[in-house]
């Protein structure tokens, strides 16, 4: 489907024109028409699908023809972390150029006045993180009386952590009459029961989970020993000077990959939830930048990197959820180009690994131990 044969004004054809969007993604295909139509959603597909897009786009296209003289908030999103929602808000204003419509991301780590002043305008989209949404709400700054449209983006995230009781307390603030949108990468029992308390007779909308293909990402693992493994990740980055994204389970390995590549003189950052906002956001466009080459980061902290031209992906820590390694070696191998993505498998993770074969299919080419 073209995006031209969807029916949207023509300020948002000209905005998708303007960056080159054409063809809608299987998920803006699914969703976009119910969106349009005014029906909650309860959706099933993972960062990477296109799915921002699904529920800016006719969310903008809504609130546009819906016009309205107050100043209320009238679109909320709620995200994870405060990466994705920058990412989320600059989707938002890449369509809504042509559009009187303001965007504004609320979340934690950063000052309050700034956020409280920008409130002070006119905001008809908020793209917040719960804690930090919640804390103005409570402080009376933050009003949600008149809001139309509810998003939950990455739902199974917010939930894995620990955001459970302020959503709660959050939809006491929301009218019940609105349309209500529930995204989550994957949708397991607890989560769709969930969903259910927020959304009225929803349209499900899924997408089948993201296929790593031999095609575009070449696969390798190193079977290593857990005292060898910083070792062996010198010796991988010594012979490769692009940009890798380096995955650990934890902020305190991060910390200390970041401090061990220092001391074989290799500049790195890490970006992990411990780190200020600030700091996060000066790692990542270092990182596109190419200022640094290599950067460090956890899984909740990378959910809304998005990074174009990523060559190297290595899984430092083999993750214990096959969807997470799919989740991350995606980054690398985009839009066409070629990628490379890397295991470090010590004994203790064999059956996490033996998981990740199984469920992507593919059988990763073994390499040597590089260590001198």
């Amino acid at each position: 489907m073209n995006f031209k044969d969807l029916a949207l004004t023509p300020e948002i054809q000209t905005a998708l024109t303007k960056i080159g969007y054409t063809q809608a993604t299987e998920i803006q295909q699914k969703a976009i028409p119910v969106i349009l139509e005014g029906k909650d959603v309860i959706g099933t597909a993972q960062t990477g699908t296109g799915k921002t897009a699904a529920f800016a786009i006719p969310i903008l296209e809504r609130l546009h023809k819906n016009k309205t003289t107050h100043k209320a908030i009238r679109a909320l999103i709620l995200v994870p972390t405060r990466e994705l929602a920058i990412q989320v808000k600059d989707s938002f204003l890449d369509y809504s150029t042509e559009l009187p419509l303001n965007t504004l991301t609320l979340f934690g780590g950063v000052p309050l006045p700034p956020q409280i002043r920008a409130l002070k305008q006119r905001t008809d989209i908020v793209v917040a993180t719960p804690g930090r949404l919640l804390d103005l709400i409570n402080q009376k700054i933050v009003k949600l009386s008149n809001l139309e449209i509810l998003v939950l983006d990455e739902a199974d995230q917010m939930l894995d952590m620990g955001f459970i009781h302020d959503l709660k307390k959050i939809l006491t603030h929301i009218p019940a009459k609105r349309q209500s949108l529930f995204f989550s990468a994957t949708m397991p029992k607890d989560i769709e029961k969930f969903a259910r308390t927020i959304v009225n007779n929803p349209a499900k909308v899924e997408v089948a989970a993201e296929v790593i293909t031999a095609e575009t990402i070449q696969q390798e693992v190193y079977f290593a020993e857990k005292k060898d493994k910083r070792a062996l990740l010198h010796a991988v980055l010594k012979d490769n000077a692009e940009s890798t994204l380096v995955f650990t389970r934890t902020k305190y390995e991060a910390n200390n990959l970041v401090k061990y590549l220092q001391k074989v003189n290799m500049v790195a950052m890490a970006i992990h939830g411990n780190k200020s906002q600030s700091a996060r956001v000066k790692a990542l466009e270092d990182f596109k930048s190419n200022k640094i080459n290599i950067l460090i980061a956890t899984d909740i902290a990378a959910r809304g990197i998005d990074i174009s031209k990523l060559p190297y992906v290595i899984n430092y820590d083999i993750p214990d959820k096959p969807e997470t390694y799919v989740h991350r070696i995606g980054r690398t191998g985009r839009a066409g180009l070629k990628g490379v993505a890397m295991c470090f498998c010590t004994p203790e993770e064999k059956k996490e690994f033996q998981a990740i074969e199984r469920f992507t299919g593919i059988r990763m080419h073994v390499k040597n131990q590089v260590l001198e």
